[in-house]
């Protein structure tokens, strides 16, 4: 989809790198450079859509399209609104590319033809790509793809109500919106529970190795989560990935690529 300059404003005056200590279901990131390559309806569609979710938007500068944040878990996306049949290969380049770096990643690919669907089924098994690794969403329609990282974002963050809210992509227009239950039995309630806990657990543990890096703070560790993922991941990314994709300094940047990679570094005993 060609750039448009957008008519909307920002709807988020908070500042974006306290995102963890939002309230509601969660936060949603989006890229500012993916923003800028939609039509600004569908942006306020968006905004509308997590508004009555309950989910903050921030723009932000990162590799996915789109990171959310729900109950401790980051839930990582590439939205491919555009599916430009003679140029696949930049997209799969990039799915193989964040797979590695983000631990939870899903693809949503918006399909409204059958030669668009038929060149993706092709492309899939061209390109060589894992099943499930990552998992790839074929929709019809961009407002449906959306509904769909929504409903995927509820579902891994352990949310138990979501609203969905309809609008028309070109008018604007709502068309209905319905409240409805993701978990309706106290069984599915206490699973919930359990999972978030375990979430909670896992982020514990994820803050206890990064800040167990020298002059790495909870802020640092909570920037490196969202932007990176996973503990693996971050350990594999360059000076470069993590100056680009957060705000720590170049110092910073430096320890953590020392600290998982030169053991010289790690395997000497540290006194503070």
């Amino acid at each position: 989809m060609a750039q448009q300059k957008s008519s909307y404003s920002d709807p988020t005056t908070q500042n974006t790198s306290h995102f963890a200590n939002s309230g509601g279901a969660g936060v949603c990131m989006m890229s500012s450079t993916w923003r800028d390559e939609q039509h600004p309806s569908f942006i306020n569609f968006i905004s509308s859509f997590l508004s009555a979710n309950s989910f903050r938007l921030n723009f932000v500068r990162i590799a996915p399209d789109l990171i959310f944040n729900c109950g401790g878990l980051s839930i990582s996306f590439i939205f491919a609104t555009n599916w430009n049949c003679d140029n696949i290969e930049p997209v799969f380049s990039r799915v193989k590319k964040l797979k590695e770096q983000f631990a939870h990643l899903y693809v949503v690919v918006s399909l409204p033809t059958r030669d668009q669907n038929d060149s993706f089924v092709r492309s899939y098994f061209k390109y060589s790509m894992e099943l499930g690794r990552p998992t790839f969403v074929p929709v019809q329609d961009i407002e449906m793809g959306f509904e769909k990282i929504v409903k995927i974002a509820h579902s891994r963050g352990g949310i138990v109500l979501l609203y969905e809210a309809r609008f028309s992509f070109h008018s604007g227009s709502l068309l209905y919106t319905r409240y409805s239950a993701a978990c309706k039995q106290q069984d599915a309630i206490s699973k919930m529970k359990t999972e978030r806990r375990q979430s909670v657990q896992g982020m514990d543990i994820f803050l206890g190795v990064i800040t167990s890096i020298p002059s790495i703070d909870y802020h640092d560790a909570n920037a490196l989560n969202q932007a990176i993922g996973s503990i693996e991941a971050i350990a594999k990314a360059s000076k470069e990935y993590i100056l680009e994709n957060t705000d720590l300094s170049a110092d910073k940047a430096e320890m953590i690529v020392r600290f998982f990679r030169d053991p010289k570094f790690y395997l000497n005993p540290k006194i503070n």
